[in-house]
This record gives structure tokens, C-alpha cells and sequence, in this order.
């Protein structure tokens, strides 16, 4: 079968032939249908989670696809040297999540682990309730985006997209953002996260970001606010004053999206696509073939403006 293969760890994945997956005891063989381009591929590729133990190995976290039995699933975490930049994987059985009919492969695919964390976060690990204040740090990202339209589906008061490229910015607005905030070296993003979401302060804050800009949006906190901490695209260390948590009583949570038992997981799973068939959701994509996965790598790395998603 056809693969995205990694040979070496601080190179690009080469488009080549690779064994295929064998079906084993609570183990199912996927055809894959479309997979999920992840900052995530890059970061365990460059080495920056240590060795990767098996090499080479086939690139990808997750993916759509269907079971030799013709159910069509979203899964995660295949069994290692495989992956979901391929035409097959196999994948532990309690990994298989349905999703909902009238929602296609490709967005599904680019819902995957994305989608999931940005519900979770909201729901599982900072318990947002209706009519409270949300803020979205890097909400022009594919997390970030969909992070917008849940928080407001759920309920919440005003709902705040914070990025750094003003044009994009402005398909927050389309997406139900109340308010957008520009960053910028310039700017003062304290004041400027005051000026939109006055006194009351963020309830909830998403955070994929860190940096300066979380620093910023823990001095306009709630008091109770929940900052989930996701990713650190703007900066691993910040200088965090003790007297900003004491203040607002601030609770900063770490999450990643395989942290809910798998229930949660499936059931959540389960509710984005099914929004998302009824266009109650949305994520923009950009759908690129598995032969052309160096090219996807170099989107990836460049940053692309649409979810990147790879099909056989």
C-alpha cells in the first residue's frame, strides 16, 4: 500500500510503498477515506518528543475511514509502525468513534482531534456554562475556530476571538464571535481584552497560545475563571505574577484531548458531527492527495490557512 513514511527523524515524510496492516485480536484494519494534517505530525517528527522507537514509521495521528465490515468511523492512535497518512491502518477497536450520517469524510476527518479538543476544553474540562464570557487566543487556527462557534452554541454571553492576522479575524465575526482582538507587539492587549468584554472579565479562556497574550488575558479574568492551557505557539515561559491567580482566584488547567474517559470522547465526537451535518458547524479545509504529502508537510510548517486534510 501507498504511505507517508518518516524514515528519519528531522526529515520530511516521502510517499513510498509500505507493508500492509495485518487485523489482529481487538484490532481492526481501517481503509483510510481522509487524515488529519496535526502541528502534532511535525513536532514527533523533528525529535522533539524524544525517539520515536519505531523507524521508520508512517505518519499520522487520526483519520475517517471504514472497517472491513462497512462501518464508517473516526479513529485515533494507530498501532505504531502504522499511521493515518495511508491507504489502510489498523487501529485498536475501542479507538473506533461513529460519527454522525450527514457529515462528510474530509470533515470529519479535519474535525478529528481538533474538533474534539476544542469541545472537551469548553465542556469536559472547563465546564462553560450559558451566559458566561469566553476569550479564544489563536482563534484564526483550525482549534481556535471551531473553539468560536461551540462556545457560542453552548450558550456563552460574549465569546471573544483573539489572533494575530486582522483578515482572518474577521471570518470570527462570521463564526459568532462577539468581538475580534488584533495582536500585535503594539498593542495593549490588557486594555484591549477590557475595552470588548468590560468589567465582568473572562469566565473561560482557550488557550493554545501561551505568551504574552495569556499573560494579557489572565489580568481581565473572572473571578473563577478556568484558563485551559492547550499549546504554546506564542511562547513556552511567561512571568506569571502569584497576585493575578490570588486576585481572580484563577484556575489554570492543563488539557489534551486523549484526557476524557472514551465515552466522553465518543459522545462528544458524535455531537460536532452531528452539527456539523446540519451546518450548525463548520471548519474551512484544504484537501490535499497522499501522493502530495511533502506538500502538505511544507503547508503545515508554513502555516496554513485551512484545516489540511490528506486523502488516498
Amino acid at each position: 500500500m501507498k504511505v507517508a513514511v518518516l524514515t528519519q527523524t528531522g526529515t520530511t515524510p516521502a510517499y513510498a510503498d509500505f507493508p500492509d496492516p495485518q487485523p489482529s485480536s481487538g484490532h481492526v484494519v481501517v481503509d483510510v477515506t481522509a487524515a488529519g494534517v496535526h502541528h502534532l505530525d511535525l513536532a514527533k517528527a523533528s525529535g522533539a518528543f524524544g525517539d520515536p522507537g519505531t523507524m521508520p514509521y508512517v505518519i499520522g495521528a487520526d483519520g475517517v475511514g471504514r472497517t472491513a465490515a462497512g462501518r464508517r468511523v473516526f479513529f485515533t492512535s494507530p498501532v505504531a509502525p502504522h499511521g493515518s497518512w495511508a491507504e489502510r491502518t489498523l487501529v485498536a477497536e475501542q479507538d473506533l468513534l461513529d460519527l454522525a450520517d450527514g457529515v462528510d469524510d474530509v470533515t470529519a476527518a479535519a474535525l478529528g482531534n481538533t474538533g474534539l479538543a476544542a469541545w472537551l476544553a469548553l465542556t469536559w474540562r472547563a465546564n462553560l456554562q450559558p451566559g458566561q464570557n469566553v476569550l479564544v487566543l489563536g482563534a484564526t487556527g483550525a482549534l481556535g475556530s471551531v473553539a468560536v462557534q461551540l462556545a457560542k452554541a453552548l450558550g456563552a454571553a460574549t465569546v471573544v476571538a483573539a489572533d494575530r492576522n486582522p483578515d482572518r479575524l474577521a471570518r470570527s465575526r462570521e463564526h459568532g464571535a462577539d468581538a475580534t482582538v488584533t495582536i500585535t507587539p503594539d498593542t495593549d492587549l490588557v486594555g484591549a481584552f477590557r475595552d470588548v468584554v468590560g468589567e465582568r472579565g473572562f469566565d473561560v479562556i482557550i488557550d493554545p497560545v501561551w505568551g504574552e497574550p495569556a499573560l494579557a488575558a489572565m489580568h481581565v479574568a473572572a473571578r473563577g475563571a478556568r484558563h485551559i492551557q492547550i499549546g504554546q505557539s506564542a511562547g513556552a515561559t511567561i512571568q506569571l505574577p502569584a497576585g493575578i491567580i490570588r486576585a481572580a482566584r484563577l484556575e489554570i488547567l492543563g488539557f489534551a484531548h486523549i484526557d476524557p474517559p472514551v465515552q466522553v470522547r465518543r459522545d462528544a465526537y458524535l455531537k460536532l458531527t452531528e452539527l456539523a451535518s446540519t451546518g450548525a458547524l463548520t471548519i474551512d479545509t484544504m484537501t490535499v492527495p497522499l501522493s502530495e504529502c511533502r506538500r502538505a508537510w511544507e503547508l503545515q510548517q508554513q502555516g496554513a490557512p485551512s484545516k489540511l486534510v490528506l486523502t488516498p
